[in-house]
């Protein structure tokens, strides 16, 4: 029988980040976990996975205008997803030095998109 392969810590750390966001949940979809208030605020795409393209990177909802912002500022950090990058989502890579307080502060503002207003109370009452 084979062995699992470890989690990535680069996915621990993402998804304590996450998973620290009032009532957000984890769920498997499209063979990957998504992170969800309801609806989903964040997507991991691993390396090894298609979506990934050979780098692992979270897929965060973004203010409208802040996607081609953040990929013109810093290409080598962000990027346009595929699937939902036309919907404003921005790509953040997760393999080389990963600002993780940025990267906090991104998911927060991902989860404030679409979060329910009782889950936006609990956020702020923290």
């Amino acid at each position: 029988m084979k062995k699992k392969a470890p989690v990535p810590r680069v996915l621990t750390r993402l998804r304590k980040l996450c998973l620290a966001l009032p009532e957000a949940i984890e769920v498997i979809a499209w063979g990957e976990p998504t992170f969800r208030a309801k609806k989903i605020f964040a997507m991991y795409a691993s390396a090894g996975n298609h979506h990934g393209g050979g780098r692992p990177a979270v897929w965060i909802n973004a203010a409208p205008g802040n996607q081609e912002l953040m990929v013109r500022a810093a290409p080598d950090r962000f990027f346009v997803p595929p699937y939902v990058g036309p919907a404003g989502w921005v790509g953040v890579w997760l393999d080389r030095s990963v600002d993780w307080k940025e990267l906090e502060g991104l998911l927060e503002d991902s989860y404030r998109l679409i979060a329910p207003k009782r889950y936006l109370a609990l956020l702020d009452t923290r």
